[in-house]
């Protein structure tokens, strides 16, 4: 078996491990689309504007303005492929604090509701999670990347379970991580070794010459030649 095969080989375990690693543990990379479904309020905040400018904002993110939704009582359906969708995009099992707005060209914009929006909220079929506000607005979510999150375990026997599941794939990574670095250093040592020996081979070469010459010099060879 090569040296380049087994230095292939190792690589390509500390990849799958990694791989194995990150897909019993989703909530460690997550990367999912939020789109709004469906919307109805029922009141507008600024009774000098016939046509209200709706908006959702979570904190620290753009603000995604709600062109249609401009009368009270209007259910509005969407299809998520809106050029203003998606409205947010969850990275991580963190929650965010996000809310609906309507602006207000005199004070501080109106709040419809702010609260916390995690992807647990998904538990409906196919990812979805209603959102009302009493007297002010009702909304429906799609995020089917979530579900994981809305299944995750609470009891504390699942939990239990979680934590084992994690120690044990943290043992598999740290041992494939030493086994890697031992043989990393095996080779090199290998190499080493190899390279001392080219050179102790090339000077004894060079020491039986030498002594060749020696030995023909003593018996006046070289002269008679």
């Amino acid at each position: 078996m090569s040296i380049r095969y087994l230095l292939n080989s190792r690589v390509c375990s500390v990849f799958l491990v990694f791989s194995v690693f990150l897909s019993c543990f989703p909530g460690l990379v997550l990367s999912a689309d939020v789109t709004l479904r469906s919307m109805e309020i029922n009141t507008t905040h600024d009774w000098f504007k016939t046509k209200p400018t709706v908006y959702f904002m979570c904190k620290d993110e753009n603000m995604t303005v709600l062109p249609d939704v401009k009368e009270a009582h209007v259910l509005y359906n969407f299809k998520g492929q809106e050029s203003w969708q998606p409205l947010t995009v969850f990275s991580s099992g963190k929650c965010k604090r996000c809310g609906f707005y309507e602006e207000d060209r005199l004070k501080s914009d109106d709040v419809f509701e702010e609260w916390e929006f995690c992807p647990s909220d998904f538990t409906l079929p196919d990812g979805k999670y209603i959102r009302v506000k009493d007297k002010e607005f009702s909304a429906t979510f799609l995020c089917s990347e979530c579900i994981p999150f809305a299944k995750a375990p609470n009891s504390a026997s699942d939990s239990h379970v979680g934590e084992k599941r994690m120690h044990a794939a943290l043992i598999i990574l740290i041992s494939v991580v030493v086994s890697t670095v031992f043989i990393l250093g095996v080779v090199a040592a290998y190499k080493y070794w190899q390279k001392k020996k080219r050179e102790q081979d090339q000077a004894r070469f060079l020491k039986l010459f030498e002594d060749g010459d020696d030995l023909e010099d003593e018996l006046g060879l070289g002269n008679v030649l």
